[in-house]
């Protein structure tokens, strides 16, 4: 009877390990969930990769050392004879909004530091302009909104591609901003540092289509774009904000999008964790396989060839588009009753009596008598194409 007793233990024994194996395939489904997740386009902050930005910042420090350097040049204070708005600013203050909207230097201190004149570049074959352009800013509401931008897209680029390919693009960018701004050049200031920026956009936009399955929320990233392209080409619809700088640059960083950013920095991070374009769960070997797309490199690059010397060689030869264009110069800047877009070649007859300085435009017959007389031949200018426009 024992032994009888005991044999059900002994099967109870042999039956229990056989309860182990559920255990075992539900870690089995547990280990497959994270293939399954997907992540979004843009990585929050505190989930972003660290590494360095040097590029990015070393071109911010540029944009702002130049716009400090121009407001010490424009010095509205002594210049305009304190006819300035935020005159607490002292030498930095800026020129009155009728004169510049954009709370920035007058026209003859764009001039000088560099901006892009049809006077000046074609007539004076002064080439050197289309080098300084892109780092000029109109003012500090265009210096502000420009910058913002150039942060937050430009770290999101340099931290997945590396410096080198983010600075290539940015330089070159900007470069065919410049050129295509001078084929619609005009007789106003026109300065061009929004052909970086959007040739920052055009480079996010051409990642985001080439690898289109790898990301999730595209769509929101794609409106956050348009958004932010919308609101810099607004701003370029003020005076010296030039809008085809900004068209240029986007076209120019779009291909060099598709030629460069071909193999994101993903080996320094889990692969579900790559940085500024988040990627599904794949392996690397599948992951470059799926980016490295030689032909489509090799026609964009072809494609930005044409478009480089499609522009420098007009430029050089002295070709204006606005002669042919007649309604292309409204993408450039809308006239307001607050500000003028004339790009008129003023004349003034100048009359000094009394300590009285008098302007009279030859076109119009408008003058103005200010109560001094001594003020420069660039600020003479600047005051007469207001009275004649």
């Amino acid at each position: 009877m024992e032994e009888a007793k005991a044999t059900p233990k002994l099967s109870q024994f042999e039956i229990n390990p056989a309860q182990e194996p559920p255990s075992l395939s539900f870690n089995l489904v547990k280990f497959d969930e994270p293939e399954q997740e997907k992540t979004p386009f843009f990585k929050p902050q505190a989930r972003r990769r660290r590494s360095d930005t040097w590029i990015i910042s070393v071109f911010v420090i540029i944009h702002i050392g130049t716009f400090f350097a121009t407001m010490f040049v424009n010095d509205c204070w002594r210049n305009s004879h304190r006819d300035c708005s935020l005159q607490t600013f002292g030498r930095l203050s800026f020129q009155p909004l009728s004169e510049n909207p954009l709370l920035g230097p007058s026209a003859s201190t764009l001039d000088e530091m560099g901006a892009l004149r049809q006077t000046l570049l074609r007539d004076n074959h002064q080439i050197w302009r289309l080098f300084t352009c892109p780092w000029l800013h109109a003012g500090v509401i265009h210096l502000v909104i420009n910058l913002g931008c150039i942060i937050f897209v430009g770290i999101y680029l340099e931290q997945e591609f590396g410096p080198l390919r983010t600075g290539t693009i940015y330089i070159l960018s900007a470069f065919v901003g410049s050129l295509v701004s001078a084929l619609f050049i005009r007789n106003i200031p026109a300065v061009g540092s929004s052909g970086a920026l959007f040739g920052l956009l055009g480079a996010m936009l051409s990642g985001l289509i080439r690898n289109w399955n790898l990301y999730n929320d595209k769509f929101a990233a794609i409106t956050l774009l348009f958004f932010i392209s919308m609101i810099n080409f607004a701003i370029g619809l003020l005076p010296y904000v030039d809008n085809f700088s900004s068209i240029g640059g986007f076209i120019s960083g779009f291909l060099l999008g598709f030629i460069l950013l071909f193999t994101p920095q993903i080996s320094r991070v889990p692969h579900n964790k790559a940085g500024l374009y988040e990627y599904k769960v794949k392996t690397s070997d599948k992951l470059k396989q799926k980016l490295d797309r030689p032909i489509l490199r090799s026609v964009s690059l072809l494609l930005f060839g044409l478009v480089l010397v499609g522009c420098l060689v007009p430029v050089l030869r002295g070709i204006n588009i606005n002669q042919y264009c007649k309604w292309c110069r409204y993408a450039d800047c809308v006239p307001f009753e607050r500000w003028s877009c004339n790009d008129i070649v003023a004349n003034c007859e100048t009359m000094v009596s009394d300590s009285q300085l008098t302007l009279t435009c030859v076109g119009n017959g408008n003058f103005r008598v200010f109560p001094y007389t001594n003020i420069s031949q660039g600020r003479i200018k600047d005051l007469c194409t207001l009275l004649c426009s």
